[in-house]
This record gives structure tokens, sequence and C-alpha cells, in this order.
């Protein structure tokens, strides 16, 4: 059992809500055509992110009943992610993508239409372990994967609200998922319900149309948001609430692959916040983790754990 491993029966401090998958990453060795097999999926990449900053956390969701399965129920295992309210789904199928990378950037291919996590239904939610955890968090892909999701995320939420327990909201953008209209209306009304708001800048900018990060921040805000965490990739990242504002600078490192790094800032800033780190604090150490999980292939095998962030911020 991984250390810091949930017990059974024991109220977590988060519980994330989407679709995992499992991954196959695109190496620099034999001419391109080796791949790397990881794991990702945005909400389980957060999931883990926290987890490995010590938060207790849970997944919620569904998986087929296959070899793809298995292989994240033993990840969530080794990580001390509590899988247990996670379906096994005997007549759908857990989604894979795969990453290719060239002189643009990193580049998606996935095959998750009609997948068990898209089949998910508000009825099979587990109301008392939401209303018992900390935070809820979910994602636009998490509402964009299937209209069952997004009506399934919003059954969550209000579940949530009626315990108490807070809403984190990354919008991962997928215009391949839904039409940016669509898109616009739904996570505008999502990031009015958050206590936790946690944009890409790319996301919000192509669903606002304003290009300046305090704007945006500010826009979030005013929607209803509490606290606003606006990634902005290798210009760090700018954190506020109705009180305060914090520019966070870029972490040094050495990037080759930034898969999945929006997901590990949104975990560690998380599990920072309800470890009670100021704004300031848990955006600085957010920052930290996102850039050192980009030092490796993969979404989830180079993020990295409390131990490790804290040298490289005490150094």
């Amino acid at each position: 059992m991984a250390k810091g491993a949930v017990v059974a029966g024991e109220a977590l401090d988060i519980l994330a809500l989407g679709e995992a998958m499992v991954e196959f990453n695109q190496t620099g060795e034999g001419q391109g055509r080796l791949y790397l097999q990881g794991f990702g999926g945005d909400t389980s990449n957060f999931a883990v992110a926290a987890a490995r900053q010590g938060a207790r956390v849970g997944y919620l969701g569904a998986l087929g009943d296959d070899p793809y399965g298995a292989m994240l129920r033993r990840l969530w295992d080794e990580e001390g992610v509590d899988h247990a309210s996670v379906r096994a789904d005997p007549e759908a199928f857990t989604a894979i993508y795969f990453v290719t990378h060239d002189q643009r950037g990193h580049h998606f291919s996935f095959f998750r239409t009609g997948s068990a996590a898209s089949r998910y239904t508000a009825a099979q939610l587990p109301r008392e372990r939401i209303a018992a955890a900390r935070v809820l968090h979910l994602s636009g892909i998490s509402l964009a994967i299937s209209p069952t999701a997004c009506d399934t995320a919003y059954a969550a939420m209000a579940m949530a609200r009626e315990a108490g327990t807070l809403v984190s909201f990354d919008t991962n953008l997928r215009l391949k998922l839904w039409p940016v209209d669509r898109a616009r209306a739904v996570m505008s009304d999502v990031i009015a319900r958050c206590d936790i708001c946690l944009p890409s800048y790319d996301d919000v900018l192509a669903i606002t149309g304003l290009s300046d990060p305090d704007a945006l921040v500010d826009h979030c805000l005013r929607l209803g948001a509490k606290v606003v965490a606006l990634k902005l990739g290798e210009k760090g990242a700018l954190v506020a609430d109705a009180n305060e504002r914090h520019r966070i600078e870029p972490f040094p490192c050495q990037p080759v692959d930034a898969t999945g790094a929006g997901d590990a800032f949104g975990g560690a800033f998380v599990a920072r916040r309800l470890a009670g780190d100021g704004l300031l604090e848990a955006g600085r150490y957010a920052a930290a983790v996102a850039a050192l999980s980009t030092q490796g292939y993969g979404a989830v095998a180079p993020i990295p754990r409390a131990d490790e962030v804290r040298a490289r911020l005490a150094g």
C-alpha cells in the first residue's frame, strides 16, 4: 500500500469524477515508433498528483471490465487512490489515447466514444461519499464526454453543494468533444457553481475572447468562483480570490513532455489549500509540481512527490 493510502471507510479530502484512460506516449527512440505505456485522463492525473502531495483521494466513474481497467486499478492501488466507487461496466470499454510529439508540441489521438465513463449515470453516484469528502473535483472533459456524463456531473455538484462539500473545476476545454457555444454556456454555469476554479489560459481565451490574464481571472470571479488559479503554461500562473492576487513565476525546469502538467498543477494546488496553505504558497508549490512533471514522458509517471517538491523549492 502506498504511503498515505486511504483506509477503507475513511473520509476523503478529494473525490475526483471523470474519465481515467490508459496512455501510449511516443518517445524519441526507435525513430518515433516506440510508445511508452502510461496513464492519463485529466481528473485521474489530478487525483494522483494530489495523492502524491499527501491528500487522501478517491475516484468516481466507471471503467470497462477489461485489461486496461485492471491496469488503472493497479495504478490507483499503488498511488493510494481509493477506487471503491469506480464501477466496472461489463458492456463498455476503458478509453485509451496516443500522444505524438513534433516541433509544434504534443498531439493527442483519443479512442473514447462510448466508453464506460461516458455511460456512468447519476443513479450510480455515491451520495454519502460525496457528502463526506472535503472537495469534489471535475473538469470540462467530465462534462463533455457525453450528455449522460454532463447530467451526472451536475448531479454530483448538487450533492456536494447540498452537503457543504467544496467544488473544484478545471476547464480543460476539448473542442473535439463539444461545440464552443455549448462549452461556453456549460462551463460558465459550472464556474458560477464552483469554489475553486482552475482554468487554463487558452481555454478561457476561447470561451470568453478575453486575452489579459487579470481580465480572465476577474471574469471567473464575477461569475461566482471563490478562488481562481489561472494556469499560464511556461509563463507561470495567476492566483486570486476576492481579497488578494498573486502572479506566480514559472518554476525552472527542462521540459520534454507537457502532457498532464495542468492537471498536476491543479491536484497540487487543491491538496496544498486543504493542508492550510495560503494562495501564494499553494500557487508556488503547484507551479513547481507542474514544471517538474514536464521533465519526463507521460501524464502520471513524472509527477513529483512531496519530498522532492519541498527539496527543490528549498534549493
